[in-house]
This record gives structure tokens, sequence and C-alpha cells, in this order.
């Protein structure tokens, strides 16, 4: 456990509240103090949601660390079970239940025998798990309570759709552009001829997961939540499913030929039919890239190739950063210098990934030796968080935010999806826009669009010691808005090395001739 300011992956228990609350008619209870329950206003707000969240915190407070909890979290679950009529009451814990070694299965079970409502305790350790874990395995967990359920009632469908069709897993609220990413799959998936048989957790009910393995195949968009759900479902009704991301030209057209194999695997029953192919998509995706996606275009025109070989950083969860990393450097020719990603459980993976597509490689859930790292490398853009983007604006570098955590500002209204064909338009837009910014406060400066004359001496270091002349504030205000933080860090640093704590005109040359 640990004090901070900023979390790229927060408490196990909003993992938790994530999936139940993406559900519908799925009602969370969190033992928790007065404070932690911030995640109904954090929904609310950049979700946008016109509903109440529905989760109840019940509270820990004196009377209850006297007392002890049972009567009053059992109190909750029942009175929520009569006032929303849910189909399932979630009891999360959190690490005052963990600390104060409260049997919350007990309390579950007594709640059992007085709701009308499934009540289930999520089963996870908060003490070893983060929020993406915790979501993951939570989903899973689910599933399986109604798919043993199920078997129990004798009402579990196992006969297959007569047309193909699938299971999208792992679509839940506050993801990053998951909204937006799950209509842009549908879309390609009816194009290509197959159904949707249901979406979980967002929008799903639970007295509906008895019917997952009706659908031939599973798809998980995102590593982090859904895949421990398509393990369990293979395992149990031996569904395949396609865990390749749909992020980009190259791994869109990687996704859809995965689907084709698993149609042709699916209904081959022959030598005959083994040799031809069922399901061909060729025709499809060569019209996709030519008519509908501008990503290829683009990556051959001049716009594109003036990015070639510029610098980038890319950081956020394994899914993003290994895609975005493989879009910039496969489709558009742009050196990725450093690689990184909070999920340091997944690091094995993600190293694997993106192996000879960067220089170099950060697992880190901490976000100030991500920010060292981009002040050392000084790269022309970043692509990362929300965190990311708040160090490029300290740093003077344009950020395109490609993952989650992120501020409502990412939340759009509109239609913007990253996966897909339609995805590589949005990040072909993104990508050039962020490069280009320099150039466009370069000009603005040109055509007094702005008062450009004040220096901005911000930086990552909390160094007092450096002092900047007034003659060298104002040579320093002459330089061109796009270079003229990266000149100021390396003749700053240059002072730092020689022990230098007045910056004059003088040391700002002699920085240059070092640097040259």
């Amino acid at each position: 456990m640990k004090l901070a300011y900023w979390m790229y992956a927060g408490p196990a228990h909003i993992g938790t509240l994530r999936v139940a609350s993406s559900f519908k008619n799925v009602h969370a209870i969190m033992h928790a103090p007065l404070g932690d329950d911030y995640f109904n206003v954090m929904r609310s707000m950049l979700e946008r949601e016109r509903d109440f969240t529905p989760v109840t915190t019940s509270i820990v407070d004196r009377h209850v660390l006297a007392r002890g909890s049972q009567e009053k979290v059992v109190e909750n679950i029942t009175r929520k079970d009569k006032e929303e009529l849910p189909d399932l009451i979630l009891l999360t814990p959190t690490c005052t239940s963990s600390i104060l070694q409260e049997d919350l299965q007990n309390f579950v079970n007594r709640a059992t025998m007085e709701s009308k409502s499934d009540v289930i305790l999520a089963d996870v350790n908060h003490y070893r798990v983060n929020e993406l874990q915790a979501a993951d395995r939570t989903l899973e967990q689910i599933v399986r309570f109604y798919v043993e359920k199920a078997k129990k009632q004798n009402n579990l469908n196992t006969t297959k759709t007569e047309k193909p069709s699938v299971n999208i897993l792992g679509i839940f609220t506050l993801g990053f552009h998951n909204q937006h990413d799950c209509r842009e799959l549908k879309t390609l998936l009816n194009q290509l001829g197959i159904t949707v048989n249901e979406v979980i957790p967002e929008g799903g009910s639970v007295l509906n997961l008895k019917n997952l393995p009706k659908a031939w195949f599973n798809i998980v968009p995102y590593r982090e939540v859904g895949l421990m759900t398509a393990v369990y479902l293979e395992k149990e009704f031996e569904m395949p499913y396609v865990d390749i991301t749909p992020m980009g030209i190259i791994q869109t057209e990687n996704f859809i030929r995965k689907i084709e194999t698993i149609l042709n695997s699916l209904t081959t029953h022959s030598e005959e039919q083994a040799s031809s192919k069922i399901y061909n998509f060729d025709k499809y995706i060569e019209q996709q890239i030519i008519y509908v996606s501008q990503a290829a275009w683009f990556a051959r025109s001049i716009d594109c190739q003036n990015l070639t070989n510029k610098k980038a950083v890319v950081f956020g969860d394994a899914t993003h950063a290994v895609a975005m990393t493989k879009i910039l450097v496969s489709e558009m020719g742009i050196r990725v210098a450093c690689a990184g990603t909070y999920c340091q459980h997944d690091a094995d993976w993600f190293r694997d990934q993106v192996w000879g597509f960067c220089d170099e490689v950060l697992i880190t859930d901490d976000h100030t030796q991500v920010g060292d790292m981009i002040a050392r490398i000084e790269p022309s853009a970043i692509f990362g968080t929300q965190m990311e983007r708040h160090v490029g604006k300290r740093l003077d570098i344009p950020c395109g935010v490609i993952s989650a955590p992120v501020h409502i500002q990412n939340f759009p209204l509109g239609y913007r999806p990253f996966l897909g064909f339609e995805g590589t338009n949005q990040i072909a837009d993104l990508v050039y826009n962020s490069f280009t910014l320099g150039m466009e406060d370069h000009l603005l400066e040109i055509f007094g669009g702005h008062d450009s004359k004040e220096v901005i001496t911000k930086s990552l270091s909390t160094d007092s010691e450096l002092n900047w002349t007034g003659e060298a504030l104002a040579e320093l205000s002459k330089i061109p808005g796009f270079v003229r933080g990266k000149i100021k860090r390396n003749t700053e640093k240059f002072a730092r090395q020689n022990k230098i704590s007045n910056i004059s005109i003088d040391v700002m040359y002699a920085a240059k001739e070092a640097n040259s």
C-alpha cells in the first residue's frame, strides 16, 4: 500500500465496480469508509451517464468499528434488493474490510437467505491485484457463476446459432473509447456476415450469460479485461477466441484473417472442404483498405513522409501501447525511442510484442520514471495517457492520448473509434496533428497569433539553483517555439554538468557547441 497523487491503475475494488456497473440491473455494495465512494461521481461525470451509478457504499464508521459490520452490510444488501429489484448484488471488499479481517462471505451467505436477488462476493485479493486485474477476475467470476447456475437448473443453451455468431468480451465502463470501438466492431462483424450474440459486460444482462455458449467464438478486443473469461469458455465449451486487437491496418487485417481461419476450421468436415476455404475475406479487406481506411494512402503521402524517423515515446496499457508502437513503426515509419506500459503483470507479453519495434522498453507504474524518461529522450511527440499529456505540456512536447486513464476530453460525444478500419483514420489524424502542433505554434508566432515573447521556463526538475540572466532570456525568446524547449533543456543540462548557476548568453553558445 502506498500514498500517491497519481495512479495509472487504481485499487482492486474500482475494477470490480466498473464491471458491476457495466451490466444492466446489477447493484454493487462497497464496504468502505466515507471518501472511498468517489467512483460514483467519477463514472457519472466521465461517462456522462443519465442514470445513477448502481453502487452503494456500506460506510465503515466508528459505530461499525465498535459493534461490527455484519448487521449493517446485510441490511444494506436486503434493502437494495427490495428497492432496486436487481438480478445480482455484488459485494466488493476493500482494503479497509481486509484490514478489519471481516468474514464478508458469511455476510453474503446470510443476505442470500433474505434476498430474491443473487448475491455474490467479489473474489479478488486487494493486496495482490490492481484495478485491471480485478476487473478481469470479476467478469470471469460472474460468467462462471451464471454458467454453473444454468447447469444446475438444466437450462444452459449450448446449441450453436445457425449463422456464425460471436461474443464480444471486455467492453466496459470508463474504458478508453470502448463504446465507439464496440460500435465499430459490430459494423465490421456485420459486414463479414457474423452476428453478435452477446456483448459483456457493457449493456449486458447477467440473465443472458447462459446464452454465451451459443456463439461460435469469442472476441477479446483488449487484453486487460475479458481474457480470463475467454480462456474459461474455451476450456469449458471448446470455444475458440480472437485476442488480436484490430488497431491499425496490419493488425485489423490479422484480426480478420484469424476470424476467417476459425470459421473455416469450424465448418470444415472433409479434406475437400479443407483445401478450399468456405470463408474468404480477401476482397472485403482490399475494399476496406482502398475505400474506407485512408491510412494506407496517408502513409504514402508527403505529409506522412515528412514524419519519417521522427522520434516518439509511447506509454499506456499493454494493449494500446503495443498497438500504437507497431502502427508508428510499421505503418508510418516513425521511430519509437521508448515503448512502455504500467501493466506490470503483463510485462513478459509486452516485451515480446514490442521487441524490435523500439529502442528501449519501460515497465513501471511510477509516473515520475515515465516523466524523467521523456525529459531525457526529448521526443518530437508523445502518445500516452492523461499523465503523459501533463508531462508533455510541462516540456512543451505535443501528446496524443491513446490509453486510459484519461480525463473527460477523451470521452467524446462524437463517434471516434480506435479499432477497425474507421479507427485507422482516427489514429492517422491523431498522429499527424500531434507531430504538427510544434510547427503550428511557430507559424502563429510568425504571424502574430499570440504573444510569444514570454519565455516558459518550466521543467520536470525541481532544481532552483539555475538562474537565467535577462540577456539570456531575451535571446531564448528569439528562438522559434517548436525548438525553444529543447534548447532550454540542453542549456540547463550543460550548466548542471559544468556546475554553472547563472546562465548567460555565453553559456548558451557554449552549450550549443557542446551539443553540436
